[in-house]
């Protein structure tokens, strides 16, 4: 192994979360270069800078300026988020078997035709490109299994929040929320039909119907579906938010309501576990294995389903401040399960494998 250790991440579209590891993991390391795709425009988040990574947008460079990079940097290991890029497919290969080359992979096993296909192929394709699999947690590990990895390939926690900054969020409003928890659901994420935004603002719009109460329900994002969203007197339509921009929402909401129809792993949960939320997920969101306990810190409902959405919001409703002050504790007790730290030492163990 190089004295020097330079890391190569050939990623999709990063997001905030992702570039705090990178800022923890420089504390270790001597250089790390990532090239990504360009910034969503439903998401344009504005990224905070770190001294020792350099960011590099795929669609400024030719396949042999990536390739020219990469020559003359010499890296120790590279990461590659998924398998969907063909030119990230080939720089890989370049390397596969002199350095540790790992694949990012945060897709549940769901029996799919187009998965199982993957698992036939993979002794030819994937372990010929990637020595070990990174994935967020358990679902993902039985895919990764199915695909050939060995356990000893596998790693777990590919995700962390940025936890140093939620919880700082937690420490701030803490005091203010329990003498007086704010009756707000809050909603983070992209307006798009995946999502479940429809199913949850017709469950909340029911509920203020047949059980009327002081909740309101705030929703923080943008995407193709935000000029339909549903009008609504106690439905606030918050729009896009920059991170650095968040704390305000953060302290005058009480509990986090993630609704997917389909969820790989979603890093809002562990950054809302993190500053402290009760929780309300779907049984299609995969993070909830790791930091939601029903009936503990928050509840589970089934997707789609507005009648089981109801029942978890009266559920909260009903529920005195005190007793969603303690939701909110053990959320934040789950939530140190993974770091930013324990997310850098995972990717340096690949490198002593």
């Amino acid at each position: 192994m190089n004295k020097s250790i330079k890391v190569f991440i050939l990623y999709s579209e990063i997001a905030d979360y992702l570039l705090s590891c990178l800022g923890e993991l420089q504390n270790f390391v001597d250089e790390i270069h990532l090239i990504h795709w360009p910034v969503n425009k439903e998401a344009p988040f504005k990224f905070i800078s770190h001294k020792k990574v350099r960011l590099y947008d795929k669609s400024k460079l030719n396949f042999d300026e990536i390739i020219n990079l990469l020559k003359s940097n010499n890296p120790s290991i590279i990461l590659c988020s998924g398998w969907m890029d063909n030119d990230y497919l080939k720089i890989v290969k370049l390397y596969y078997g002199s350095i540790p080359t790992i694949l990012l992979l945060d897709n549940p096993w769901k029996s799919s035709i187009k998965q199982k296909i993957a698992c036939l192929i993979s002794p030819f394709f994937l372990k010929k490109i990637f020595s070990h699999i990174w994935v967020p947690g358990e679902i993902q590990v039985h895919y990764a299994k199915k695909l050939g990895y060995q356990q000893e390939k596998i790693r777990r926690g590919l995700y962390s929040a940025n936890t140093y900054k939620f919880n700082k969020f937690r420490e701030d409003y803490f005091e203010a929320k329990t003498s007086n928890f704010p009756k707000v659901f809050l909603y983070v994420g992209r307006y798009v039909r995946q999502k479940g935004i429809y199913p949850m603002w017709k469950a909340f719009i029911d509920l203020q119907d047949e059980h009327p109460n002081d909740w309101e329900l705030w929703c923080m994002g943008t995407g193709e579906e935000f000029e339909n969203r549903i009008i609504h007197p106690k439905i606030k339509h918050i729009g896009f938010v920059q991170p650095n921009q968040m704390l305000s929402y953060l302290s005058n909401s009480g509990v986090y309501i993630l609704p997917s129809l389909f969820e790989p792993w979603g890093v809002s949960v562990h950054e809302m576990a993190a500053a402290g939320f009760p929780l309300l997920l779907s049984d299609k969101v995969g993070s909830s294995e790791k930091f939601l306990i029903d009936g503990k810190n928050g509840y589970n409902f089934n997707s789609s389903d507005i009648n089981s959405i109801k029942k978890v919001m009266i559920k909260i409703i009903n529920l005195k401040d005190s007793e969603l002050v303690s939701m909110g504790n053990e959320s934040f007790k789950l939530s140190l399960s993974e770091t930013p730290k324990k997310w850098s030492n995972t990717l340096l163990s690949f490198l002593y494998d």
